[in-house]
């Protein structure tokens, strides 16, 4: 095994950075956080990437339209006004993300800033909110990919790309220059070639074509299909 050291774990490309030992939001127990959420003075934003949003998240909670962490400051001052004389919550995955978002929050002059200590994955654990409040699943960074938080209720937020059924099983678009997570049933993964697009399922080096020794001939049949369901709704 190789250790190789980084400046930082996870990147903000700040243009002056943020140490979270100086300056980060309010640590809340997943107690505190219960309550707080319930605040009607209060917003709960996700630090995490739109797509693990969509597989789970707290309920009320805003989705930041980002692909990635990076993103996340440029989209907050776009959209300010959302925030503004509000007490703000954030949270993310295990609680890093958030150690130097809430810091960030905080020297952009948002006055009352806190954060899910320990993250999603220590409220889901928590035995006395056992979850409460959370729909759907927590997104991992693992072979798991999906992960259950909520204790008391299973409320599924994730929806299948083609179809709109709920849905919570991600795999990756099949161009490989696009390799975007997509939410879909095993049966609309097939029929759609695990594509996001018809330019992804046209690409040259589509994934699933050669997975599944396609010819020309069977994914022109495929197209087809596709095309007439598109036209039949």
């Amino acid at each position: 095994m190789h250790v190789r050291p980084r400046n930082e774990l996870v990147t903000l490309r700040l243009e002056e950075d943020i140490n979270p030992n100086r300056t980060t939001g309010k640590y809340l127990s997943p107690k505190e956080f219960f309550e707080q959420m319930q605040d009607e003075n209060t917003v709960v934003l996700d630090a995490r990437n739109d797509y693990e949003f969509d597989l789970g998240h707290f309920r009320g909670a805003i989705k930041p339209e980002i692909t990635n962490f990076r993103e996340l400051p440029e989209w907050v001052r776009e959209n300010k006004q959302m925030f503004e004389g509000k007490k703000i919550l954030t949270y993310c995955t295990g609680g890093i993300r958030c150690e130097k978002f809430s810091g960030w929050l905080v020297e952009e002059g948002f006055e009352d800033v806190s954060q899910l200590h320990g993250g999603i994955a220590t409220y889901g654990k928590d035995p006395e909110v056992q979850g409460e409040l959370w729909d759907g699943q927590m997104y991992v960074f693992d072979e798991r990919i999906a992960v259950p938080i909520n204790q008391k209720e299973h409320v599924i937020v994730g929806r299948d790309i083609y179809s709109g059924e709920p849905c919570e099983r991600y795999v990756n678009c099949a161009n490989p220059e696009c390799n975007k997570k997509i939410l879909c049933s095993e049966e609309n993964e097939h029929k759609h070639m695990r594509s996001c697009t018809h330019e992804c399922r046209v690409h040259p080096r589509n994934r699933y074509v050669v997975e599944h020794n396609l010819s020309e001939e069977e994914v022109a049949k495929r197209l087809q299909l596709i095309e007439e369901t598109i036209t039949a709704k």
